[in-house]
């Protein structure tokens, strides 16, 4: 017996995960703004891409903290200013155990999904969890 939603033989790569973070911000997007639809949206990150679409970087709520820690305006913060510049990405064929791995030794809340050059979705600990236990998005409810 399957699950609707749930491949017969279960969740094995990230690809088949349907990722509940699509948030992305965009190269010049300042630093106000980017809190503001962080805080929305109830993410902890999100990629930020470029005028193409390409991947450039990640700003994560640890990212925003830092800088108000340090005693900066988010109102005259760019996303460059405050994204991490090597960010990490996986693949839709990389399997959900190695996701899981990554995301445990980089201490990372959100792992962007990359194809080409290009982030389609950003899946989260609590998504890889969800596919882990063989469930479907939507099941919380």
């Amino acid at each position: 017996m399957t699950t609707v939603g749930i491949p017969a033989e279960g969740f094995k790569t990230v690809g088949q995960i349907l990722g509940t973070n699509a948030i992305q911000f965009h190269s010049g997007q300042d630093g106000m703004a980017i809190t503001i639809e962080m805080l929305s949206a109830h993410v902890s990150g999100a990629p930020v891409v470029d005028q193409d679409g390409t991947y450039v970087g990640f700003i994560s709520e640890f990212d925003i903290l830092r800088a108000l820690a340090a005693g900066q305006d988010l109102n005259r913060l760019t996303a460059e200013q405050l994204m991490v510049t090597h960010p990490i990405a996986v693949h839709r064929s990389t399997p959900i155990a190695d996701a899981i791995k990554i995301m445990a030794d980089k201490h990372l809340l959100n792992l962007p999904v990359e194809e080409n050059g290009k982030v389609t979705y950003s899946v989260t600990r609590h998504d890889l969890l969800r596919a882990s236990v063989g469930l479907p998005v939507g099941i919380e409810e």
